[in-house]
């Protein structure tokens, strides 16, 4: 039977990161401009549906189906096979649908790269593939009894599968995709930033299941990685303040709200492995080079919208490595000791694990793309682009201008 108090947390658990990708919408669509903050949100609820049904028919069994080192088998193909039978000590189902969670928000967080110019139904059928034929077969090689679990990385709640994995395929879509027209040329401003700090409160809300759910029952493991992913965004939170003091004497509010989502990011791959003030540490270095990673950025000819890969690029691969350094045994004795306490050699797994990863991703992103673009074209047409995608992808809008507003925008886009 399965365990009443695991399988309430996990419940609980699996609704927080579900909500995870609406919120993910109002983070990403408070800094795009208005005519295309509909779309912005469309990007995250759409990932509800069409990677949540690929998820149930084909994704879960490539990921956690009995199977080769490298891919699960089709045994659990349309939930064959998936019941309320004990799955560890939660019924079999619901560790499907917490799963399920976590490759519908990652397919998400690549809208934040192609955001404003993307055409929809590419998205949609890009979102769809890639949940398929990358997310799943990395969530098999490390959660899955694959060749990296195997070979010892650690990955407690999705450092390489879920951020590293989406910022590798967030770069790629940004190159292939193209910058936005108005990149560069003119301010690009956000329309809405307390949506922004509304998506990144709800998202903080939301990891508390997404990190400490992944200990899969309510135990002491949990209560460690609850408690780190309270105390790693607040150093990061509080050293990003004080770089935006240093650098310009204001603190800005989306420069705080990715400050929380840095800490959070970094301390996903360690969170049940560290100790409390190992995961303060790393919250407070993470903010460091996210920070000026994305201050480079800005100077570049690089249209990484939302800046994915400051974020949860270079906070993912910081937080896999530093999970090589701080991870300790006497926290948590299904890990291994980390370079801090005597285990130098668990740097190996750490880093293959990251740019096994990230190659994979980015190479199969790139021929997902491409064969897309040879059915739908990838990006919408400048004049589109100029109406907004909100008018333009679904008809409608989230702030309403009226018919001869739209009228004097399609004249505008013409000149």
């Amino acid at each position: 039977m399965p365990n009443g108090a695991d399988t309430a947390w996990l419940l609980i658990s699996t609704a927080l990161v579900l909500v995870m990708t609406p919120a993910l919408g109002f983070f990403y669509g408070g800094m795009v401009r208005a005519k295309n903050a509909l779309n912005t949100l469309m990007m995250s609820f759409s990932s509800l549906g069409f990677v949540g049904l690929a998820w149930a028919f084909f994704g879960y069994s490539v990921a956690f189906g009995p199977g080769s080192p490298w891919c699960g088998g089709g045994v659990y193909f349309f939930l064959r096979g998936v019941g309320l039978e004990t799955q560890g000590t939660i019924p079999h189902l619901l560790f499907f649908a917490y799963q399920g969670t976590f490759a519908i928000i990652t397919a998400a967080l690549i809208s934040g790269a192609i955001v404003e110019r993307m055409r929809f139904s590419a998205y949609l059928a890009f979102i769809t593939i890639w949940s398929l034929v990358v997310y799943a077969p990395i969530a098999h090689w490390v959660w899955g009894g694959g060749f990296l679990a195997k070979l010892g990385a650690l990955d407690f709640a999705g450092g390489t599968v879920v951020h590293i994995n989406a910022a590798a395929a967030a770069l790629v879509c940004a190159l292939v995709v193209g910058s936005r027209k108005d990149y560069a040329r003119q301010a690009i401003l956000p329309q809405n930033v307390p949506f922004t700090l509304l998506g990144a409160g709800l998202l903080w809300l939301g990891w508390f299941g997404f990190n400490g759910g992944s200990a899969l029952g309510a135990n002491r493991i949990a209560a460690l990685a609850f408690v780190n992913t309270m105390l790693a965004p607040i150093a990061t939170l509080v050293v990003w303040t004080i770089l935006d003091l240093m650098r310009t004497r204001k603190v800005t509010a989306v420069g705080a709200a990715t400050g929380i989502v840095v800490g959070l990011v970094a301390v996903t791959p360690a969170a049940g492995f560290i100790s409390p003030m190992a995961a303060l540490v790393i919250g407070a270095v993470a903010a460091i080079p996210s920070y000026y990673a994305l201050l480079y950025r800005a100077r570049t000819r690089l249209d990484d919208s939302l800046d994915v890969i400051a974020a949860h690029g270079i906070g993912g691969v910081l937080g896999a490595l530093l999970t090589g350094v701080f991870a300790q045994k006497s926290w948590n004795e299904a890990g291994a000791d980390g370079l801090l306490f005597g285990n130098a050699a668990q740097m190996g797994p750490q880093a293959i694990a990251i740019v096994v990863t990230i190659v994979y991703s980015g190479v199969l992103t790139f021929v997902i793309l491409k064969a897309i673009a040879l059915v739908i074209p990838l990006r919408a047409d400048a004049r589109e682009e100029g109406q907004g995608l909100d008018f333009t992808q679904h008809g409608e809008e989230a702030y309403s201008r009226g018919e001869g507003a739209i009228l004097l925008l399609d004249k505008r886009s013409d000149s």
